[in-house]
């Protein structure tokens, strides 16, 4: 598999995972539910999603010509950890 591929395949497990239950899908849930038509909600919701994606990676590329990998990986990751204690002692 060449590298774009798998660039491609790992991003794409690792966000699917991510979202999976995460609140943009239960509000996506909650306005179909309301009775929304469901073409309207997956449009609005794909899209958001699409440029919320395109403004990540456009800053992920761009922090990675200005600032080391190995530093925002670190901060990503502590990041991660503090939003999970935050949520895990419901502070947020």
């Amino acid at each position: 598999m060449d590298w774009q591929w798998k660039a491609f395949a790992i991003t794409f497990g690792t966000v699917f995972v991510a979202e999976l239950g995460d609140k943009t899908q239960i509000a996506t849930l909650n306005f179909a539910a309301k009775g929304y038509p469901i073409v309207s909600v997956f449009l609005g919701a794909g899209l958001a999603l699409l440029l919320s994606a395109f403004l990540g990676a456009g800053a992920g590329a761009l922090a990675g010509h200005l600032i080391n990998r190995e530093v925002i990986s670190n901060v990503a990751g502590v990041l991660f950890i503090a939003m999970g204690v935050l949520i895990l002692f419901r502070v947020i």
